[in-house]
């Protein structure tokens, strides 16, 4: 049985967005350690 093609997008979307979302607090995290070390962009 085939899942509906709006189920998966549906998914897709969610998995995409959790994955910006992850990558945007790792750069936030770097950004914050580099500060503290001292470099300034």
């Amino acid at each position: 049985m085939q899942q509906p093609l709006l189920k998966r997008l549906f998914w897709l979307v969610i998995i995409w967005g959790g994955s910006v979302l992850a990558l945007a607090i790792v750069s936030a995290g770097f950004r914050l350690l580099m500060t503290a070390a001292g470099f300034k962009s």
